[in-house]
């Protein structure tokens, strides 16, 4: 056996010890402006707006909570404007993501979840579910509802509905909220499953704020929650 450690799941065990973040997605346009005005209009942090008065420019658009951002400009790529599909953009509550979209003037579905099983049907690519439920999951059901949109240039845009990830996705010890909303959400989901609690114990808690923290870092993490 080489030197070199192969974890058990194929994986060069030291190449997994290094942190690699995702920075930029690129996102191919065919006329800069109009998908500069769109992207603002989403409410998104505009970071950089290169310009060297010829052949190039590139623009840096960063969605709210998010440590990844966008780029998009004049030969910035040859991907064909329009061909970035199945881009999500990850929210705590899919009704409000959608208010707070429709209320920027961005024309979006109606929140679906999908109606097959599995993605089945003709009408759009499987990352976008082919065959939508009205709705969202009835079940509420973390990673099954969504709302599609796409940029003036057709390249396509899903918000997802995540409350609870799946397990060993989240490391507890670095358990983080992206944004004051999603930590608010988190904080309500909390309550709501505290009183359940205090139900079935049929007494008051007196060290809820570990209860709390407990509950939040768990769900966040895909853990067992705390009963």
């Amino acid at each position: 056996m080489s030197t070199k450690e192969v974890s058990s799941n194929g994986n060069d065990a030291s190449i997994a010890k290094a942190d690699m973040k995702l920075e930029i997605v690129v996102i191919p346009v065919s006329d800069v402006e109009p998908a500069k005005e769109f992207y603002a209009k989403l409410g998104w942090r505009l970071d950089a707006d290169f310009d060297n008065g010829k052949d190039f420019r590139v623009i840096q658009f960063t969605p709210p909570g998010s440590a990844c951002s966008v780029i998009f400009g004049k030969n910035v790529t040859a991907a064909s404007p329009g061909s970035a599909q199945g881009l999500y953009l990850i929210v705590s509550d899919i009704e409000a993501a959608r208010k707070e979209l429709v209320a920027h003037g961005i024309e979006a579905s109606d929140v679906f979840h999908d109606g097959g099983g599995g993605y089945a049907g003709t009408d759009q690519p499987y990352l976008f579910g082919r065959l939508r439920a009205s709705g969202p999951d009835p079940e509420h059901r973390s990673y099954r509802s969504f709302v599609s949109f796409s940029d003036p240039d057709g390249n396509g845009w899903l918000l997802q509905e995540i409350t609870t990830r799946l397990a060993g996705r989240i490391d507890r010890a670095e358990t983080t909220f992206a944004s004051v909303n999603d930590l608010a959400s988190a904080f309500r989901r909390a309550e709501a499953a505290h009183g359940e609690h205090e139900k079935r114990t049929g007494q008051r808690d007196a060290n809820w704020p570990d209860w709390y923290a407990s509950y939040m870092v768990a769900e966040q993490a895909g853990g067992e929650l705390p009963s």
